[in-house]
């Protein structure tokens, strides 16, 4: 503890003095004001239709006992996630991030989740280096592994290999598993790669690179791919998403009206909380299912070019369409996600409704499936912290550390 007693009580203080002033508006009535006056639907400033309700705008609540006792619409699922030991840079200017995707299934398959897909993204600012980039074989034919050669950036170099690794890894994994999918697919997070596609708007150099370079295109292909393959196969997929920080709605609502919020999940956090002056917790309460081209939404819209990727289906197929869900008891907001060329279909948005509602009361967080496939895909510290040694000795070469990292921990003082 590095501060005292009476500097934390002076910080209490002040805190209390920015609460007081915090309670003065009500951020409440402005949420139910704009959900009841912009929404259906919300235009942007250029008059174009960024937010439309899929049916009849509404909100609605569901008993958490009754739901999870509900058999679920979808007897089977399968999950899958991606995970990473995030970017390092060695000390030889290499920079590079490992990532590993894993399929999980509900009921369980042991030879499924043993399944691995692995690449490491490289970067390299030595334009005279190529790297092997074929697929190998590991782990008797379970896993398979490839090098990434990650394009060349004169900054964001850390952030480049870290999506291409994350979402390609993902990417490839989901498809080479499409057709073990019975039932519903449910991926762990958005159903296109967000991470990547915010590229366009976060720097000129980035946003060049997502338009021009063939390797982030490929990535983006592979979801389309992926979209266009459970559609054949008239299986559902959706994307859950347990955290987000996304503004799209926000910033556009912002120029209208009041909006006190900082993030679309507060927003819907306002409209789907209940209260009878405590929080009401006996109820799951989620809105309808809209369909969406706020923000990155947009680039895959039926009007976006979709960076120039084919596109087999009908290019409305491809448009985001989502809903909320807010669980009382944890007072957390999810966003699941959907190809609108599921959910136009009225039946089908019922039973994908249903499913997540399920799912979300019975394992008062994200469905199992997704929970399963996060526990088999995910990277800890400590084993980041020996892949990155095992690297290191490989290369013969330390990382490129910083006095942060030795002071957080991230490396041992070395004499």
């Amino acid at each position: 503890m590095t501060l005292d007693p009476v500097h934390v009580d002076g910080i209490a203080q002040l805190a209390g003095q920015v609460g007081a002033t915090v309670e003065t508006s009500d951020q409440g009535a402005a949420a139910e004001d704009v959900w009841a006056s912009f929404l259906d639907p919300l235009y942007d400033t250029d008059g174009r239709e960024i937010l439309v309700p899929l049916g009849e705008q509404r909100r609605r609540k569901v008993p958490i006992e009754d739901i999870a006792l509900e058999d679920p619409p979808f007897p089977t699922q399968h999950g899958l996630d991606s995970g990473t030991i995030n970017p390092t840079t060695f000390k030889n200017g290499l920079v590079l991030d490992v990532a590993q995707a894993a399929m999980s299934a509900t009921p369980s398959d042991v030879d499924l989740h043993r399944g691995r897909t692995i690449i490491m993204a490289v970067h390299s600012n030595d334009a005279t280096l190529t790297f092997d980039d074929e697929w190998r074989a590991d782990d008797r034919g379970y896993a398979r592994r490839r090098v990434l050669d990650a394009p060349q950036v004169d900054r964001f170099e850390q952030r480049v290999v870290h999506a291409l690794a994350l979402y390609l890894t993902e990417s490839e994994h989901a498809l080479l598993n499409a057709d073990a999918v019975e039932d519903l697919f449910v991926l762990d997070g958005p159903i296109y790669p967000t991470g990547l596609l915010r590229w366009a708007d976060r720097d000129s150099e980035l946003a060049d690179l997502l338009a021009e370079d063939d390797r982030p295109k490929s990535v983006v292909g592979n979801y389309v791919e992926l979209v266009e393959r459970f559609v054949e196969r008239d299986i559902p997929m959706v994307g859950f998403v347990k955290s987000s920080s996304r503004k799209p709605l926000t910033r556009v609502v912002r120029r209208k009206t009041a909006a006190p919020w900082n993030s679309d999940s507060a927003f819907f956090r306002h409209i789907l909380e209940r209260r009878d002056g405590e929080r009401l917790t006996d109820a799951l309460t989620c809105t309808n299912w809209f369909r969406s081209r706020a923000g990155t939404d947009g680039m895959l819209a039926a009007d976006g070019d979709a960076l120039g990727i084919d596109r087999e289906l009908d290019p409305e197929a491809y448009e985001v369409t989502f809903f909320v869900v807010y669980d009382p008891r944890t007072d957390l907001v999810f966003r699941v996600e959907a190809p609108y060329a599921f959910t136009k279909d009225p039946e089908c948005r019922d039973r994908l409704t249903r499913q997540l509602l399920h799912d979300v009361a019975a394992e008062q967080g994200p469905p199992l499936a997704v929970a399963k496939a996060d526990e088999l895909a995910s990277i800890d510290r400590q084993g980041s912290e020996e892949l990155t040694r095992r690297i290191e000795r490989e290369f013969g070469m330390d990382r490129d550390a910083s006095y942060n990292d030795l002071r957080w921990g991230a490396i041992e003082e070395k004499f």
